[in-house]
Parts: structure tokens; sequence; C-alpha cells
């Protein structure tokens, strides 16, 4: 049966390693972007309230 605990020398053969590594290395950079397309989703929810908040005032209006 093979060893496949301790492979002989450093060699990854999958990068998995290499691909971890880059990837925590980069991980900040990617968070921060990630955060940016909030503002949009914020625009859109207050958006929304706004419009609910004219339509209500309409048909009260309306009602009244």
């Amino acid at each position: 049966m093979a060893n496949t605990q301790n492979p002989q020398g450093n060699h990854d053969p999958a990068g998995s390693t290499q691909m971890f590594r880059a990837f925590v290395d980069e991980g900040p950079q990617t968070r921060q972007q990630a955060a940016a397309p909030a503002g949009p989703r914020i625009g859109l929810i207050v958006g929304i309230v706004a419009a609910v908040v004219i339509v209500a005032a309409v048909a009260w209006l309306a009602l009244k």
C-alpha cells in the first residue's frame, strides 16, 4: 500500500495548497468588493418603501 500521508517531496499535485494560500492572501480584497453592491441594494429598498408610501397616500386621499 502506498503511503499517502507523507508523499515524497513537497509537490502538491492538485495545487490545492497554492490555491488556498492565494485565496487567503486575496481574502480581504474580495470581501471589500462583495460589500460594494450593498449600495444599490439599499437604494432599491428605499425606492420600494417610497413607492409604497406614495401609493398609500394616494389611496388615503382618494378614500377621504
